[in-house]
């Protein structure tokens, strides 16, 4: 069974094996070293202990049944670990059958109070393996190693009994090694092996190959070519096997040279390799990418007649996928069945996750189908592959299906399984689902993981819920899971983002006292968020902190403070930072050359912009055109076009070619200042240098239109980034919604929201909002409301929303449902503003509900929350209406004593409340503070203010405002010029109309042909007017 080894004379030098057993004189060295280790040598070896073993040998070896004369006399009394390896000495060499002597010696030990000595164990080891009797040799070593946890010792004490014959069997050695691994002592083997260097003796090769084997699979690298070393210095030689394990352990550690070379020195020392050989070094060129290699070895291994089987098919499908060439690997399937083979779960289960690696998921579920119909069941790994694709899709349902055909398969979802549908949840922005499976796993006793809670909190720092996030934290440790740093820079990131400041703070500063340090990243968010928080001297402090606790700054940690001394206007301290940063050796990358060209441009420093521009590109901090770019950029979002272009020319006369990103910087900036001609000059003029526009300026450019009303021009360039096969992205439907939404093409705004929904892109807050915005002011409260029921539970839904909805009901009319409203947004935890009591307050006033509007005033005011001027306007506006002239003049002189300035509506509408009381000299007080600020008078004032005067008589100063309105380009609605006229007359200043008739002929307020009398029939139609808001 075991190969002999035996190179030279049997010597064990001591240097390399310190052998208290090999030294009679020494005999307490050895429980020195080790208490545990029993020796037989004794001080007491006299004449009664040899007249014991003499006593027991006749027993033994005599007729009968030894055991019971033995236990009939006083032997087993008298028994001691000295005795019963006296007696194994004696009997070794003598005794036909050494199985006696193991009875005995297990009978022995059952008897004795201390254990038996290591020399024992040794010597039947030695006699055992003479005798070819291994496994009881290994049963033997293996109880000798649990009595001794000394390999050095075991191993003396057995090189002590080997050496008394010369006919010893060195397959003890073998055995020995091989003792210590199965007993998962794999360190211990190797030791046991190398402690036999430079001796007389050693394992076999076969042994050493299973060793080198074994540590290769525990990934002890440093003791594999420890023991490879060993082999070769014993001159054990090497064999398919040990070649075969070599070019697997290079491969292992990435040397695909070294890996190669004993490959062909297999070749030079005429050693055939075999089929396993070829597979090994096809599995390893697979692993490094090199497929070209592993074809041409498949093809050299058939042509050597070793067939290729269904590993080597395995590998060669797994290296295509992972290659991203699964046509390819699927051709290698059917190649398979031409061949004979019938592939296994491994190789289909690696091409389906070929298809999901790539996105076809048809061909992964049209093959997973296939291999069912083969008799080939599906396992974890299969379907663990096909639901990562389909959540990664957006296909959640999908994901559910497999989950429920597991259950079917009898394939129980593992923790695994769960956290890819819990990852595919959060993709869709469904953190509720993704929290009721979690206690799904729990029920079915399949235990969370420190990645599944990884997976939700980030998940729901992500969905804004980092209250939650906060929650599983505490879940964690209560089940014992310890939370590391990464989990708590995902939460720290979550809180800041949701400006959750002072519970970052919390969290990090708890981190030390839980043992778990704090990394860069934790600082670096939290850092992040005080500086937009616009807490910069926090922020310094913890800059200071992460260094006191040796962690260094990087190009994120500076990023966040250099931004905030930019946008506070701080360019010297940007530039301090920038200073100590770059004296750091640390490169300032992109953003940060962006964040101060941006913060130079915004202080008007375009020199500075330019010198800090040139600096950079001096340091080669981005290529060239990249460069310029971000400067274009830069320019072009301050609105320094001008500047832009310059720069731009710069980068054409040093001949560089713009990119698209260039283009785009340029094409964004016009946008952005409504230059849509010459933004769509630029378009063509890149298309036509061959420059293909990328979706971000195509964003711009829609954006553009939306915003300057061109709404056709924008389906135009939506249309092109379909035609163009772009893909659009959330910000494109976004801006197309949004822009119909305003142009008030609510179809066309769903038309493309159910478009956004087909292509997988989850709608945001925004969209919702949009949305419901235009559904409300479309009056369509119905589907308004069907998107709120939507948006609620994803958390979408803000104050701008409820405020949406409560001005579509007011405008309806439908107040009852609009104060619903009020009351809900409390409910709900969702604060109401100033702009949802004014909706409220002036929906009431203008259906003359003047108690519930003041009621609502004094609500809003009992919530701290301020009204402002448009608030009063409302109110003033509706006692006006209802004829309350006195309340309402209460009402400003509250409003002006809150230190809230009336704006020139506010104005307008008190100028008509003075009007009414006939106070024209308080009217004109008001006329007179709009032109002081600078404001117009609407045509709605000004005729309001001309009949007061007409009604006084004071025709002259009611000619006069008709000329101030024809200067100021104020021109008056054709039923306001129809009703001062018919008034006039009617009230029997016919001169008087027919000179307001001759003015209104001269500017063509009304036709040319136009008389009073003909006036007078067409005023008995017109509306009395209203003042118009």
């Amino acid at each position: 069974m075991f190969r002999v080894t035996r190179a030279r004379p049997l010597l064990l030098r001591s240097r390399i094996i310190p052998s208290p057993l090999s030294d009679a004189r020494n005999p307490h060295l050895r429980s020195q070293i080790l208490p545990l280790c029993v020796s037989s040598e004794s001080p007491e070896h006299d004449s009664d202990v040899d007249d014991l073993v003499r006593e027991i040998s006749a027993l033994l070896f005599g007729a009968g049944n030894w055991k019971a004369a033995m236990a009939a006399s006083d032997i087993p009394r008298r028994l001691s670990p000295a005795a019963v390896s006296a007696v194994l000495r004696q009997r070794v060499g003598r005794a036909p059958d050494p199985k006696r002597l193991l009875d005995f010696f297990y009978w022995s030990g059952s008897q004795m109070v201390y254990p038996h000595a290591l020399d024992s164990f040794a010597v039947l080891a030695v006699a055992l393996c003479d005798s070819g009797l291994f496994p009881l040799a290994n049963g033997l070593l293996e109880r000798m190693v649990k009595t001794c946890p000394s390999p050095p010792s075991v191993l003396d004490n057995i090189v002590g009994c080997f050496s008394r014959d010369p006919r010893s069997n060195s397959a003890v050695f073998s055995v020995l090694i091989d003792t210590y691994k199965r007993a998962g002592m794999l360190k211990e083997a190797a030791e046991v092996a190398l402690l036999m260097k430079g001796g007389a003796f050693a394992p076999s090769l076969r042994c050493c190959n299973a060793l080198l084997k074994d540590l290769l699979r525990a990934n002890s690298m440093d003791l594999f070519w420890k023991v490879h070393d060993f082999i070769s210095r014993a001159q054990l030689g090497h064999d398919v096997y040990t070649f075969t394990i070599l070019i697997e352990a290079y491969f292992k550690v990435g040397n695909v040279d070294a890996a190669k070379n004993v490959f062909l020195e297999m070749e030079q020392k005429r050693c055939a390799p075999s089929a396993v050989t070829y597979n090994t070094l096809i599995c390893g060129f697979c692993r490094v990418g090199a497929l070209g290699d592993a074809f041409q070895l498949k093809e050299e291994m058939v042509k050597k007649g070793l067939a290729a089987d269904n590993y080597t098919y395995s590998v060669l499908i797994s290296g295509l996928c992972k290659n991203s060439q699964s046509i390819e690997a699927r051709k290698l399937l059917d190649e398979i069945s031409v061949r004979g083979l019938k592939p296994n779960v491994f190789i289909y289960s690696s091409l389906i996750d070929g298809f999901v690696r790539e996105s076809k998921m048809d061909e992964a579920f049209k093959l997973k189908d296939e291999m069912i119909a083969a008799g080939v069941q599906p396992n974890m790994f299969t379907y663990n592959s096909l639901i990562r694709g389909v959540c990664k899709a957006g296909d959640i349902d999908k994901a559910h299906e497999l989950l429920e055909e597991m259950d079917r398969m009898g394939c129980k979802p593992e923790t695994q399984t769960y956290n890819l549908v819990i990852e595919g949840y959060f993709k869709v922005r469904s953190p509720q689902e993704a929290l009721r499976l979690l206690e799904e796993m729990k029920i079915r006793n399949v235990l969370p993981n420190l990645y599944t809670y990884s997976v939700m909190i980030n998940g729901f720092c992500v969905c804004g819920e980092s209250r939650q996030a906060e929650v599983l934290l505490m879940e964690m440790h209560e089940n014992g899971l310890e939370p590391n740093a990464v989990i708590y820079s995902t939460l720290i990131s979550g809180q800041c983002k949701e400006g959750r400041i002072m519970e970052a703070v919390q969290t990090l500063d708890k981190m030390a006292d839980i043992n778990v340090p704090p990394d860069t990243f934790c600082y670096n968010y939290l850092i992040m968020g005080l500086c937009k928080a616009g807490n910069l001297e926090e922020a310094k402090k913890y800059f200071t902190q992460m260094q006191e606790r040796g962690l260094s700054p990087n190009v994120f940690t500076y990023g966040p403070l250099i931004d905030w001394h930019s946008k506070s206007g701080d360019m010297d301290g940007a530039d301090e930072l920038l200073q100590l940063m770059v004296a750091r050796g640390i490169k300032p990358n992109d953003v940060i050359l962006t964040i101060l060209i941006d913060g130079y441009c915004k202080s008007d420093n375009v020199a500075k912009a330019f010198s800090t521009f040139h600096s950079m590109l001096g340091h080669g901090v981005l290529p060239d055109v990249q460069t310029y770019s971000v400067l274009i950029q830069s320019l072009s979002k301050s609105g320094k076009i001008q500047e832009a272009f310059q720069a731009f020319s710069e980068l054409q006369e040093k001949g560089l070619t713009p990119d698209a990103y260039t283009y785009g910087s340029l094409i964004f900036g016009l946008c952005k200042t409504g230059d849509m001609v010459k933004a769509v000059t630029l378009h063509d003029e890149m298309c036509a240098r061959g420059v293909e526009p990328n979706i971000v300026t195509y964003n711009a450019l829609i954006d553009g239109f939306c915003k300057s009303g061109n709404i056709n021009s924008a389906k135009k360039y939506f249309k092109s980034v379909l035609a163009k096969g772009l893909v659009p992205t959330s910000v494109t439907y976004t801006t197309m919604i949004d822009g119909n939404c305003k142009a008030g093409n609510m179809s066309e705004a769903f038309v493309l929201y159910e478009q956004m929904l087909s292509r997988g892109i989850s709608p945001d807050k925004f969209v919702y909002n949009v949305l419901i915005s235009g559904c409300c002011k479309a009056g369509d409260m119905e589907r308004a409301l069907h998107l709120f029921s939507e948006a609620l539970p994803k958390g979408f839904v803000t104050v701008f929303t409820f405020n949406s909805l409560v001005d579509g009901f007011c405008k309806l009319g439908k107040l009852q449902e609009a104060t619903k409203l009020l009351q809900e947004m409390v409910d709900k935890e969702v604060m109401p503003n100033n702009v949802t009591y004014t909706i409220l307050i002036d929906g009431y006033a203008k259906a003359g509900h003047l108690e519930e509007a003041c009621r609502l005033l004094m609500e809003m005011q009992d919530r701290n929350i301020e009204p402002n001027c448009v608030t009063y306007t409302s109110l003033i506006d509706g006692h006006n209406k209802m004829g309350n002239t006195s309340a309402a003049s209460a009402l400003f002189e509250e409003m002006m004593a809150n230190g809230i300035h009336p704006d020139e509506i506010t104005y307008g509408v008190m100028i008509q409340v003075h009007c009414k009381e006939e106070n024209l000299a308080e009217a004109f007080k008001f006329r007179d503070a709009i032109i002081a600020e600078g404001k117009q008078l609407s045509s709605a004032t000004y005729v309001e203010l001309l009949k007061s005067l007409c009604r006084s008589e004071k025709f002259s100063e009611a000619l006069s405002m008709l000329n101030e309105m024809i200067e100021k380009g104020v021109k008056p609605s054709y039923s306001q010029s129809v009703m001062l006229v018919c008034s006039l007359d009617a009230a029997g200043f016919s001169d008087e109309a027919n000179q307001f008739l001759n003015v209104m002929r001269s500017n063509g307020w009304v036709p040319i042909d136009a008389s009073v009398s003909s006036l007078t029939n067409e005023g008995q139609d017109v509306p009395s007017m209203e003042v118009a808001r």
